[in-house]
């Protein structure tokens, strides 16, 4: 999803929040929380009304599964 700041990897939709997701293989978890803060790829969101829960998620390269998240 394009914001203003970039590039969100991936945003889910529920009846009662809104999760934006960025997804790191090279980085932390918390690297990529800090970049959803940074770029303020949450913010088009806020206005929605439900709840905007980031979470930051790194993929460990060899098993393409996820290894690490934050949720804030």
């Amino acid at each position: 999803v394009k914001v203003s700041g970039g590039r969100t990897d991936m945003v889910v939709w529920t009846s009662d929040a809104i999760y934006v997701f960025e997804l790191k293989v090279k980085g932390t978890a918390q690297e990529a929380l800090e970049q959803i803060d940074d770029r303020g790829y949450a913010i088009p969101y806020k206005a929605d009304g439900r709840k905007v829960v980031k979470v930051g998620v790194k993929f460990n390269a060899e098993t393409r599964s996820p290894e690490e998240w934050v949720i804030r």
